[in-house]
């Protein structure tokens, strides 16, 4: 019985996604338009993001929502007219800006597995030199203490 409840309510969370997105588009339909076009590759990731909680799809969209703050201030401060929105939904310079950092999102959560696993396993190593080395000496101290306990039970037994 639980099964459809939790159905219902991912149903009413998808339908009222629908309804703010939609009110958005009508209401503020500049800001849409140039959102829309700044986070292209957001929506991609997103669509193609398989992984469990969508970790790239997240990277990706932070960094295309914070290279967005500037231009979607700029369509706000401008009168957020059609026009202004689409000049800089359409300018190369715009879309490169939002883009690159989305690629850069991207590039980030793609490295930052290797890098971590590469840092660990430098500092394994480090550590599993530092234990060898404490290893060698503490043998060659038992070895030492081993042949001075000889050296006396020896002398002793003459």
């Amino acid at each position: 019985m639980a099964k459809p409840a939790v159905a219902g309510r991912r149903g009413a969370s998808v339908w009222f996604q629908g309804l703010a997105c939609g009110a958005l588009a009508t209401l503020a339909t500049p800001t849409a338009l140039l959102a829309g076009m700044l986070l292209i590759p957001s929506f991609v990731v997103a669509t193609l993001d398989r992984g469990a909680g969508k970790p790239v799809a997240r990277a990706v969209l932070l960094c295309g929502l914070a290279a967005s703050a500037l231009p979607m201030a700029d369509l706000w401060a401008g009168g957020h007219g059609m026009g202004q929105g689409v000049a800089l939904a359409t300018d190369p310079r715009v879309l490169a800006v939002a883009w690159a950092a989305q690629a850069a999102g991207w590039l980030m959560a793609a490295l930052a597995p290797v890098l971590v696993r590469v840092l660990l396993d430098a500092h394994a190593g480090g550590e599993m030199a530092r234990l060898r080395r404490e290893r060698a000496a503490l043998e060659a101290d038992w070895a030492s203490g081993q042949e001075a306990m000889l050296g006396q039970g020896g002398a002793k037994a003459r």
